[in-house]
């Protein structure tokens, strides 16, 4: 049999163990192309990550799906910076997704980028010296994120370092993050 028939065999099967070969094949070319695609416009294998929380309300809810770009193939434009003509998710400047203190294994966090400080700065109007140069960040809902995180527990009086950040997001389905939030985390 030449590989043209086997092919044809193989694509025409009604037996069970081809069908499911061909059933795998077929889902791993998907996440295969996917990832590839993913790679090539946002820098990133797995782009994308679900609203956990109503910290970004009304411009993010949870269950939303958030596509990020890798930090290192763009800058982040802060709020400050934005108000010149720079608007993103509906507000100025860049949503930012980081590793809070810098932490492997803890799940990010998903604010935006408010300002940077310089080493010495005062982190806010009366405000404590930052430790070292980074950025302020606090999430859009007015109600629940009335502070900088900076000021409270979330990055207490520490600003995002650079290295901090994983991307910048970039666009988002509504809802479609349900699904992720329903899953037990592994």
């Amino acid at each position: 049999m030449n590989l043209k028939d086997a092919f044809h065999t193989f694509r025409e099967s009604d037996n069970f163990f081809v069908s499911l070969a061909r059933d795998i094949l077929t889902v791993l070319l998907a996440v295969l192309i996917f990832a590839s695609f993913s790679q090539l416009v946002f820098g990133m294998w797995t782009p994308m990550v679900a609203v956990e929380s109503g910290s970004m309300e009304p411009h993010m809810n949870i269950g939303d799906i958030i596509f990020i770009q890798n930090i290192d193939r763009t800058h982040v434009i802060t709020y400050e910076d934005g108000t010149d003509n720079y608007t993103s998710f509906d507000y100025y400047g860049d949503v930012v997704l980081y590793k809070p203190y810098g932490q492997e294994g803890v799940t990010p966090i998903i604010h935006r980028a408010m300002y940077y400080v310089e080493e010495g700065e005062p982190m806010w109007e009366g405000g404590p010296a930052a430790p070292y140069a980074g950025y302020i960040t606090k999430g859009d809902n007015k109600v629940t994120n009335k502070y900088y995180d900076q000021q409270g527990q979330v990055s207490y009086q520490m600003p995002v370092k650079e290295e901090w950040i994983i991307g910048i997001a970039r666009y988002k389905i509504p809802y479609l993050g349900y699904l992720r939030l329903m899953l037990p985390s592994f």
